[in-house]
């Protein structure tokens, strides 16, 4: 489990003063991947049209480019605006297999300023059932901070 404190102060001082939305993206995605071991994949898909997100800053091996709102569980996330927290992919209807290795994944949707949807955070992971309500809940956490001011 990672130091969410510790993370939280970390993003915040790397972050402090930044709005561009994708140099946000990058810090955030590789110091959330590289705090813990359970995270295999970890970033970005970003809001590029209605109904769409394509890839954008992340951490891992490659990432599906593009996910329709109705596919998968980050297209879920973006379309529902609900954390999608799934300890088991092959039990969840309609998932995309970026990586065949995946057994579990937490997807966060990522707001701006305004409230409008920007895109969403994914984690992935190798091991089954591996993210908790605590990890979504200071992630979410993180990402109401670091994106407030874009």
């Amino acid at each position: 489990m990672p130091d969410y404190p510790a993370l939280a102060e970390t993003i915040r001082a790397l972050a402090h003063g930044e709005t561009d939305t994708v140099a946000l993206m990058a810090t955030l995605a590789c110091e959330v991947h590289h705090s813990d071991d359970r995270f295999d994949w970890t970033g970005f898909y970003r809001v590029t049209e209605p109904g769409v997100l394509k890839i954008g800053p992340y951490q891992g091996g490659h990432g599906c480019l593009v996910i329709p709102f109705d596919k998968g569980v980050c297209g879920a996330a973006a379309r529902t605006g609900e954390v999608q927290l799934v300890p088991d992919v092959d039990a969840f209807p309609g998932h995309i297999a970026c990586a065949s290795s995946t057994r579990s994944e937490l997807v966060l949707p990522v707001l701006n300023g305004a409230g409008a949807l920007i895109g969403v955070f994914d984690l992935d992971s190798d091991q089954p059932d591996a993210f908790t309500e605590e990890d979504a809940r200071e992630l979410a956490a993180i990402l109401k901070e670091t994106f407030s001011g874009v």
